[in-house]
């Protein structure tokens, strides 16, 4: 079974080789007329090249009708991409029809939220083995920081009595001469 393009192109293959036919056949004739008009056969010469003629115009109309099928057969299988390409978007849409009716706009809207939720609870976690602090632990460090300072403003109370203002020096101890002992006799 063969396609239309292939028909079409059968067609055109049949008509250049009837165009080959007709001119070898118009070659053949002109060389002919020649011939008759060496031989003084002007009558039958003009003959001939009346019928050459006629098979020029049948070749200019055969040429006509190759560009005709040509066209046809590139219109043909553009128009085949065509239909291909339309089948596809008409499959496409009905793909994107039914994950529309799986996929509400609530349901998306659900499930971004649920994972924003897994991000920051991953993200928690990440600071937690990394040591780092969150803000609640961040708050909760100032109020007892905060706390421990109130305590510390109760300082002792400041001496009433004026501090001296040269402190004496300590002199060292002289080296003292040892007593002698003297033996008891």
């Amino acid at each position: 079974v063969t396609s239309l393009p292939q028909q079409l192109k059968q067609q055109r293959d049949k008509l250049r080789q009837y165009q080959k036919r007709l001119s070898l056949g118009l070659e053949r004739e002109r060389a002919l007329a020649r011939q008759l008009l060496r031989d003084g056969k002007k009558e039958k010469a003009m003959l001939l090249l009346k019928k050459k003629r006629y098979q020029e115009q049948l070749l200019d109309k055969t040429e006509n009708q190759i560009s005709n099928l040509e066209r046809m057969v590139q219109d043909i299988e553009f128009t085949q991409i065509e239909m291909k390409v339309i089948e596809g978007l008409k499959i496409g849409n009905e793909c994107l029809n039914k994950m529309h009716q799986v996929m509400s706009i609530e349901e998306v809207e659900r499930i971004i939220g649920e994972t924003q939720d897994a991000v920051e609870y991953q993200r928690q976690i990440d600071e937690l083995l990394a040591g780092s602090l969150t803000e609640e632990d961040e708050d909760a460090i100032l109020e007892e920081l905060n706390a421990i300072t109130q305590e510390q403003l109760e300082l002792p109370e400041v001496p009433s009595e004026p501090l001296p203002e040269k402190i004496p020096e300590v002199s060292p101890i002289k080296n003292r001469p040892k007593p002698e002992l003297v033996a008891a006799s």
